[in-house]
């Protein structure tokens, strides 16, 4: 059985008294190898939404083209909250010939059910754990959790090895030192560290060695930007019969430079018997809360593994936070953490906390930050000083991936776009727009809540020039 972390003495809150609740440690979302879950906890999470109006959307693109029929597919972006009623209205306006391809937002096994049809014409695709160690992480979080890993939270996992190994190679607790590290223990050269064998990497880093860091979720090279070189995606479909989401297919996609790139130190000065800090801000409550609680556990067995071990007389106290699934709670709660005089943080989890986060507290502060979750766009080109990474690949990669699937997988030539009208769903469909090589027909934008999409659908539906 799962041993009881709450009450491990290295776990400490900043600015509030308890244990984690209940609900935050409850759960597991999706499969082992990064896989599905519920409500608003899939792929790029978000909180916010912008427009109005109970109709659920308007038309912000049209991409005119030639024919009379409606598009061979559909695209959609959003989440279950709003997916519901949406595929209700579809369903009821179709008889389900078009293929559909929908983000990892919406990989709930429990939307048939809630839809009232199988959906057996949809297709998912959804950031996956691929990396060399991501059987050894499974193992490592059945055995403490006695449950299996849920989405994000290989990536989870990664965010804190890493930064311990910079911290490690750093010799202090300092952003500036551990943001120079970064790639230095995690892109290629040196001493290979997994899971298995962290706690030798953690030595051999703070003993000034080279050692480069195997991830769960992917190789975990950072480039340029402080994001994944590489990564992998699953391609997913609905299983009405049992309730669940079947990953039929992972397919792995590099970037330009694949071992990574960027700015590094040119020396490793380690040190020894002294206790190393990591933030971990993440949601516990809230609209996320149910995907939050398996990634803080994720995020915090790196810290019980060395505190198990204390290799070269290391400790690690790592410092929780939760977000509440709110900018400005997470914001605040960042703020608590370099209060706490925290160097570098596991979080935030969503774009939408992420980006404000980083640019109120992080960067100023000159404080790591590396999200295990957060996809979007804006976050790689934030103008951050080299301080933001992240564990969890961009939306530059998801929407090649679903632009390749939807030609190459299901065969459609024309398409149109529905998306959610924040900046996760403009993003993402907008890199799917760039690079599917068939014709959109349309690109629209919907609200959250509405009470009808049928508009919506009439417009995706509709040939292109009506």
């Amino acid at each position: 059985m799962a041993r009881d972390i709450v009450r491990r003495d290295f776990i400490k809150r900043v600015g509030a008294a308890g244990a984690i609740g209940a609900s935050g440690l409850a759960g597991c979302i999706g499969s082992p190898d990064g896989g599905g879950g519920g409500g608003d906890d899939g792929g790029e999470m978000t909180e916010t939404d912008s427009g109005g109006g109970d109709d659920g959307g308007e038309m912000t693109e049209t991409d005119s083209g030639g024919g009379a029929e409606g598009p061979d597919g559909l695209v959609v972006i959003g989440y279950p909250e709003s997916g519901i009623q949406l595929f209700r209205d579809y369903y009821s306006a179709s008889d389900g010939n078009e293929e559909i391809l929908v983000s990892d937002g919406l990989r709930d096994p429990a939307m048939p059910g809630q839809v009232g049809n199988d959906m057996a014409n949809v297709t998912g695709t959804a950031p996956a754990a691929g990396g060399p160690s991501q059987e050894a992480f499974n193992e490592l979080f059945q055995e403490e959790y006695d449950a299996s890993p849920g989405v994000f939270t290989a990536q989870s996992y990664d965010s804190v090895a890493i930064q311990l190994l910079a911290n490690a190679a750093a010799g202090e607790n300092d952003g500036t030192a551990i943001r120079d590290q970064m790639r230095n223990v995690a892109n290629p050269g040196g001493m290979e560290v997994t899971p298995d064998n962290l706690i030798a990497g953690i030595e051999a880093a703070a003993n000034g060695e080279d050692v480069n860091y195997q991830g769960a979720s992917s190789v975990t090279n950072f480039n340029e930007a402080g994001d994944p070189a590489s990564a992998a995606y699953n391609i997913w479909e609905f299983n009405a019969d049992d309730g669940s989401v079947e990953n039929v297919e992972k397919q792995s996609f590099e970037g330009a430079n694949p071992e990574g790139a960027g700015p590094s130190a040119d020396s490793i000065p380690g040190g020894t018997d002294r206790e190393m800090s990591v933030g971990i801000l993440l949601p516990e409550t809230g609209g996320l809360a149910s995907v939050g609680g398996p990634m803080i556990q994720a995020a915090q067995l790196p810290a019980m593994q060395v505190n198990d071990a204390n290799p070269a007389g290391l400790s690690v106290n790592a410092q929780l936070e939760d977000t509440q699934t709110s900018p400005s709670a997470g914001t605040a709660a960042a703020e608590s953490l370099v209060s706490a005089g925290v160097p570098s943080v596991c979080g935030s989890a969503s774009s939408g906390v992420n980006v404000p986060v980083s640019q109120q507290v992080f960067i100023p502060n000159e404080i790591v930050g590396c999200s295990p979750s957060s996809t979007a766009l804006s976050v790689t080109n934030l103008d951050d000083n080299d301080y933001i990474f992240r564990t969890a690949p961009s939306d530059l990669l998801q929407g090649r991936v679903m632009a390749q699937v939807m030609a190459n997988r299901l065969g459609a030539d024309t398409v149109s776009v529905l998306h959610v009208n924040n900046d996760y769903g403009q993003q993402l469909a907008g890199r799917f727009v760039e690079t599917f090589e068939g014709e959109v027909y349309h690109q629209v934008a919907f609200n959250k809540g509405a009470s009808s999409y049928s508009s919506v659908i009439s417009t995706a539906l509709s040939p292109p020039d009506s």
